[in-house]
């Protein structure tokens, strides 16, 4: 495990969001779905993930997941992904969403 400063978790902007589209992304080489995002103020963004492994697309959508929002956008399997949802790798390798237990507004930062 490597330490760092306060000051550099500060500058990772995590956001909530809520899915508003899941979509599969028929370019991706591994199975992966075309996520829309609703980050409040910061507007409507898109992400791929590969979150088919547990989560069907209508499963997804309205979900509220944990999002890394400052990255520079980044070309995957033919999408523009401008976020990345986040979550955990189970037992089998497979991603698990980072969410939460109560509703929380679009947008509202990591505290």
């Amino acid at each position: 495990m490597q330490i760092i400063e306060w000051q550099d978790f500060e500058r990772v902007e995590l956001r909530v969001g809520t899915l508003l589209s899941a979509r599969l992304n028929e370019q991706a080489i591994k199975p992966a779905y075309v996520l829309e995002v609703d980050l409040g103020e910061l507007g409507v963004k898109t992400s791929s993930a590969q979150l088919t492994a547990h989560y069907a697309s209508e499963q997804l959508v309205g979900r509220q997941v944990l999002c890394v929002c400052n990255f520079a956008p980044k070309r995957i399997a033919g999408v523009r992904s401008e976020v990345l949802v986040t979550g955990a790798y189970d037992e089998a390798g497979k991603v698990v969403l980072a969410s939460f237990d109560k509703p929380l507004p679009n947008g509202a930062r990591l505290a």
